[in-house]
């Protein structure tokens, strides 16, 4: 009987203390914000750099590893805002494909105009 309490007693220290590394991983860094797709790419594209100097390398010190883990916070911000963006151009993109086949011009226009404005931040 005491050593079913002391495994009961052990897997609720396990799972508690599991949570309260998650709760802490959370808030262990926040990386650069994401709040528009320009700053989300401008990020991306810094950020890759980067790990991509960090990863060429033949072995990892724990500073790079270190490294690695604080720039992947900006990275997860950018690819976040990124993939919201996308979901919304997805979006224009579709509106203009059913405007040019129902002959609806002015929806074409307007809404091929802003598909291109944000798609351009991604491929000039």
């Amino acid at each position: 009987m005491t050593r079913v309490l002391g495994t009961g007693l052990l897997g609720l220290t396990l799972l508690f203390g599991s949570g309260l590394a998650l709760a802490d991983r959370a808030d262990h860094f926040e990386g650069l914000p994401a709040d528009t797709l320009e700053q989300a790419v401008a990020n991306l594209s810094e950020y890759n750099r980067k790990l991509a100097a960090l990863v060429a390398q033949d072995s990892l010190s724990p500073q790079d590893m270190h490294a690695v883990h604080q720039l992947t916070y900006t990275l997860e911000n950018a690819l976040e805002r990124i993939h919201t963006e996308l979901g919304d151009l997805a979006e224009v993109l579709e509106e203009v494909h059913v405007a040019s086949e129902t002959a609806d011009p002015d929806t074409v226009l307007q809404q091929g105009r802003a598909y291109l404005d944000k798609a351009r931040t991604l491929v000039p």
